[in-house]
Formats: C-alpha cells, structure tokens, sequence
C-alpha cells in the first residue's frame, strides 16, 4: 500500500523519469527533442491514470458485498460513488491527455490555441494539457467568474 501512495504523489516529470528540460540558448522552440519530451511525459501520465482505473475496477470486483446492515451498504456504496466519480474525471483528462498526444503528432503543440504566441516550457511541464498561454488562461477564469457571478 505505501509504494501506491508514493505513485500518487510523484510529480509528471518524475512519474515519467524524466527532469526538467532545459532548453539550450539557440534552440528552437517545440522542437522534436522538446517534443518527445513531452509525449513521454504524457504517455506515463496516461499510462498511470488507466492503471488506477484497472485497480478500481478489481476493488470494486473484489470489495462488492451485499451487507445485511442498511448503514454498512450505504458506506459501501458512497465509497464506490466516490471511486466512480474521481474515475470519471480521470477518464475525461485521458481524452484529454489523448488529444494532446494527437496535438504533438500534428505539429501543433505548444502554442495558445486563443493568441498563438508560446506557451511556454515550464508551464507544459506543470500542466502538459495546456492549450492556452497564461495570459489568456487568465482572462478566460475572469470572464468566467464574471459570468457566474
């Protein structure tokens, strides 16, 4: 059990094996070696993800009882509610995710779908789905917030 939490809490580039790229002074950006970089950071991230929906479907396989007890029964069920609901989200970043990969394959990875300027290393490394820079990241949470509120 400690080695599984210890999978949870490593960062993509670690997930991965990877370090951080540091780009050289004359190298061009989203390059094939930049690229790669990337793919590989995406594929272990993906490969994680669908190894924690095989684990919770054999939890759900082998854990399923069906309790006497109303209040035993109910715990199982919010348990596996809840299970079912992280895996939902996971299973919507793995589109994500896959999306991105085909992104990279296309040669169009790297820069904001809004402006079209870089988006930059660092933030591809923090978050490898990103499609758009933080600039306009950030107006679009502004322009949200000022909708719903």
């Amino acid at each position: 059990m400690p080695a599984e939490k210890e999978t949870k809490s490593l960062g993509l580039l670690a997930l991965a094996g990877l370090t951080p790229y540091q780009p050289k002074d004359d190298e061009e950006y989203m390059n094939d070696a930049q690229m790669e970089h990337f793919r590989l950071i995406l594929k272990a991230w993906r490969n994680q993800l669908r190894e924690e929906v095989d684990r919770t479907v054999t939890h759900m396989k082998d854990e399923a009882a069906n309790f006497p007890d109303p209040v035993d029964r109910a715990a199982q069920e919010e348990e596996f509610s809840l299970e079912l609901r992280t895996r939902d989200r996971e299973r919507k970043l793995i589109k994500k995710i896959e999306k991105t990969l085909k992104r990279i394959e296309e040669d169009d990875f790297g820069f904001c779908d809004s402006c079209g300027i870089e988006i930059g290393i660092r933030r591809l490394e923090a978050r490898p789905t990103a499609d758009l820079c933080i600039d306009c990241k950030t107006m679009a949470e502004i322009k949200e917030k000022q909708l719903q509120g």
